[in-house]
């Protein structure tokens, strides 16, 4: 037995050795499985020289994710900070404007935010969900916010709150329909961070089209990857026109002149990286199906682990489980790093959750609420070896 402050790190090796069927061998926290046509894809690119932003692969990524994920648009772009971005633009997030951001997510949402010149208003997280609490944030605004007639805000600042930016933690949908109730009472635009969400599920329907935009990622650890990239999805025409633009420098359409009318951003997605992922999604049922898979077998092998469970998706949701998560029961950091140093020492990777934004120094004098569940869960939380190639076939 090897004991870190009373949890048995040698029954979480064990477990997580059972789960994947791994009994020696070193474990990585999340890699890509290359299965289909990425080859013959990439291959097309090459031969016929279309390797840059314009080419027939970046379109059918678009209507490829359109399809799946149940959004009239997609727009693809080189990641899921960049698709953040102009979500954010293209919603009127401008300098001064506040949005409200869960300080237990990647430090990308809330630079993003800062992309706009704008201050990330940092929001508590829940235990049934590990994002964004709805009813606390209702409560939150309820104390700080005002509602004028060009829209929402703080009190304490008299700056104008412009959006709110839930982020679906590994994959588990964040409870949207109280979230959405709350955007409406407030006035907030509702942009999803699912860069870590595709596959996932509330309430029958895919996370990232919910709100005015949704982002997706597909870094190399991500469900699907193309090696770096990501996309905004949207109901909204008007929007999609306006993201795509900005995302190609703000060029005019002409067959010869360069006219930018307004600031853009060079955000388009190459042709090569849409090539890996249109054979990426066509694998993607697949990863998720092999993910949850994993997941069950990670909970009934961690059942009889003392001190520590597997997270499990929300009844109202189906998570991909992106990063299959064991909780400890108590809030003990010296226990979290513990044993993370021994499953390291066993060659398997495991990791915390982000440092907490607010204990980053250029958030830390943002506003914020009462952040004592996301302090709580940061000192519980790690991360398990979660690549679709680890469930057993």
């Amino acid at each position: 037995m090897t004991s870190v402050r009373g949890v048995d790190a040698g029954e979480i090796i064990r477990a997580i050795r059972v789960a994947t069927d791994r009994k020696s061998e070193a474990l990585s926290l999340h890699e890509p499985s290359f299965s289909g046509n990425e080859w013959a894809y990439v291959k097309d690119c090459l031969d016929t020289t279309m390797v840059s932003s314009v080419g027939k692969f970046v379109d059918r990524l678009e209507a490829d994710l359109e399809r799946y994920c149940g959004a009239a648009h997609a727009v693809a772009t080189v990641n899921g900070t960049a698709a953040l971005h102009l979500g954010l633009e293209a919603v009127g997030v401008s300098e001064g404007d506040e949005v409200l951001v869960p300080t237990l997510t990647f430090v990308a949402t809330a630079n993003a935010v800062r992309y706009c010149g704008a201050i990330p208003h940092l929001v508590d997280s829940e235990f049934r969900t590990l994002g964004l609490d709805p009813a606390k944030l209702a409560a939150h605004l309820d104390e700080t916010a005002e509602l004028r007639e060009d829209g929402c805000y703080n009190r304490r600042s008299g700056r104008r709150i412009r959006a709110v930016v839930p982020m679906h933690t590994f994959g588990h949908p964040v409870d949207l329909d109280p979230l959405i109730e709350v955007c409406e009472r407030f006035r907030l635009a509702l942009i999803e961070d699912a860069a870590q969400g595709l596959g996932s599920t509330y309430k029958g329907r895919q996370v990232g089209t919910f709100g005015r935009a949704g982002v997706l990622s597909f870094n190399g650890n991500k469900i699907i990857t193309t090696g770096g990239g990501g996309a905004l999805l949207t109901g909204d025409a008007s929007l999609a026109e306006t993201a795509k633009h900005l995302s190609t420098t703000a060029k005019r359409r002409h067959p010869w002149e360069y006219v930018h009318d307004r600031v853009g951003f060079n955000y388009r997605m190459p042709n090569l990286n849409a090539a890996v992922g249109c054979a990426q999604v066509e694998q993607l049922a697949g990863f998720v199906s092999r993910k949850r898979a994993l997941a069950a077998r990670y909970r009934e092998a961690f059942a009889s682990v003392e001190g520590v469970e597997v997270f499990s998706e929300p009844v109202f949701a189906q998570s991909n489980y992106w990063l299959c998560t064991a909780l400890f029961e108590s809030a003990d950091l010296g226990q979290r790093d513990g044993v993370m140093r021994a499953t390291a020492a066993a060659g398997i990777q495991t990791r915390p959750c982000w440092s907490l934004l607010h204990r980053l120094p250029m958030y830390a004098d943002c506003p914020r609420m009462d952040l004592a569940v996301a302090e709580d869960l940061e000192a519980r939380i790690i991360c398990l070896p979660s690549g679709a190639q680890l469930a057993p076939a």
